[in-house]
């Protein structure tokens, strides 16, 4: 599964986005400026958050960060990292959607994307492409059932969100 989040300009402290699932726009999303995280490409996979005491999605191995994850929040403030969704129907929604390919042994990756000059390891292509380098769009890949890879990332070292 391909997740794509397409940021906008920065407007004050806020950091517009668009959540894009196989292609299909899924949501609007928020960041704060000035902790947003590079704009690479992560995996995911639910856990259960210590902070919020529900399953969400966290975003894995994040360079010097654990705890990122998808969460409810609708202004910048609400977030020291996290990427948040506007309300709980869709925070609900993407974290049974991602569950379900999870439980399914789909890798979910997240591709970031920003306006601004991309970040020095940007050019690291994602795994699925190092599998078919003819790939040229990320949204266009032939959905692959794979295992996640051990090791990554189980947010339990601490909260960013």
């Amino acid at each position: 599964m391909i997740l794509k989040l397409i940021r906008k300009q920065p407007q004050g402290n806020a950091i517009r986005g668009e959540l894009y699932i196989d292609g299909v726009l899924w949501t609007k999303v928020l960041e704060r400026k000035g902790v947003e995280i590079l704009a690479l490409w992560y995996t995911v996979s639910v856990t259960m958050s210590p902070k919020f005491r529900r399953l969400l999605p966290i975003v894995n191995s994040v360079p010097g960060r654990s705890g990122i994850r998808f969460h409810v929040g609708t202004k910048p403030e609400h977030s020291a990292g996290c990427i948040l969704l506007p309300n709980r129907e869709i925070e609900n929604r993407l974290t049974q959607t991602l569950l379900q390919a999870q439980q399914r042994h789909e890798t979910i990756y997240l591709e970031i994307i920003d306006p601004k000059a991309p970040a020095p390891l940007y050019g690291v292509p994602c795994p699925k492409r190092l599998q078919n380098p003819d790939l040229r769009d990320p949204l266009r890949l032939p959905l692959q059932r794979g295992r996640v890879q051990s090791g990554e990332q189980d947010g339990s070292k601490g909260m960013a969100g």
